[in-house]
């Protein structure tokens, strides 16, 4: 068995590798060669937690098994610790015998942006070249890196409620890809600097409000709608909703059932289920039309899977073992 750390992770995998796998799942899942089963979500009472387990297999191109603990912990900030702690383990498909654990949080952050990366290479213009990203909490850091790998872009304008968090992030992000990109990393003060230029915008918050708004976001752009996962999060807005050329989710049951922002324009009676395009999968399958013009507005919108979990963690794995990267262990 082995034990990778995200140092261990990072040495043997790249957001290229991440957004590869991303796709792999995606069409595993919508080819139906993929179970994923409902979380189960423990309640821990007494000392105001959750514990929360994410199982899913896959058969195919790809044999992958495992699940995902996360825990959510408010009290644990205090205390010093991780809030929102999450591990992965892995199972050989074969043989049922766990093959390694993984930084779950690590891995959360890699495949939630990839993600986003193989919606933005599939939906985005080829020349994009000005990206907006709002938000840089901890999932703001890894979504940016998605987003320059997925297109050549020049300038990624940064938003934050907080402007000197924004600032902070900018600063890290130039420093940390200098020599990797040729992106230029600018904090704005507003959310509409960010997004009014931007052919590649990316708004990953858990805000109750919308982000930004719909005429904000110019002719021919693609919006990625990472953060709102419950129905009460809005961070998209209704209108942009409404007048996108094509909206396509990662999974159509997640995002309908868990996706505030989805939902609102189906219970105001603007949209209805069928008026959304479609998952990913069947995009890169073939089975729906994404963009079809460089005028086109489109919407990618994610609420997460076990699925990414499972697949990116076994190619992780593999690429681990062949580079002899990783801590092993022997019961």
């Amino acid at each position: 068995m082995l034990i990778l750390t995200k140092r261990d992770i990072q040495e043997c995998f790249s957001m290229k590798d991440a957004i590869l796998a991303a796709k792999e799942a995606s069409q595993l899942y919508s080819s139906g060669k993929a179970v994923v089963p409902l979380r189960t979500n423990l309640d821990v009472k007494h000392f105001q937690g959750q514990s929360l387990y994410m199982p899913a297999v896959t058969e195919g191109n790809q044999n992958a098994l495992g699940v995902k603990i996360v825990s959510v912990y408010p009290n644990n900030i205090e205390k010093g610790l991780p809030s929102v702690p999450a591990t992965m383990v892995a199972l050989d498909p074969e043989t049922g015998i766990v093959s390694a654990i993984l930084d779950g949080t690590y891995l959360t952050q890699l495949r939630t942006a990839a993600i986003q990366g193989a919606a933005t290479e599939e939906l985005a213009n080829p020349d994009a070249k000005i990206g907006g990203l709002i938000g840089t909490g901890g999932q703001g850091y890894q979504q940016a890196i998605a987003m320059m790998t997925a297109r050549q872009l020049e300038i990624l304008n940064v938003f934050d409620i907080d402007f000197e968090r924004a600032k902070a992030f900018a600063d890290k992000l130039g420093r940390d890809m200098k020599g990797v990109f040729g992106t230029a990393i600018v904090a704005v003060k507003t959310a509409e600097e960010a997004v009014q230029d931007a052919d590649v915008v990316t708004t990953v918050t858990t805000s109750k409000v919308n982000t930004f708004q719909a005429d904000w976001i110019k002719e021919g752009a693609h919006v990625n709608g990472i953060g709102a996962y419950t129905p009460e999060m809005l961070e998209l807005p209704m209108d942009l909703l409404v007048k996108a050329n094509a909206v396509v989710f990662d999974t159509n049951d997640g995002v309908l059932a868990e996706a505030g922002d989805i939902q609102a324009p189906i219970k105001t009676g603007l949209l209805t289920e069928s008026d959304y395009t479609g998952e990913l999968g069947q995009l890169l399958l073939g089975h729906i039309k994404g963009r079809e013009s460089g005028k086109d507005i489109t919407v990618f919108k994610s609420v997460g899977s076990a699925v990414l979990d499972i697949v990116t963690a076994q190619l992780i794995v593999e690429k681990a073992k062949e580079k002899g990267i990783g801590t092993a262990f022997q019961f």
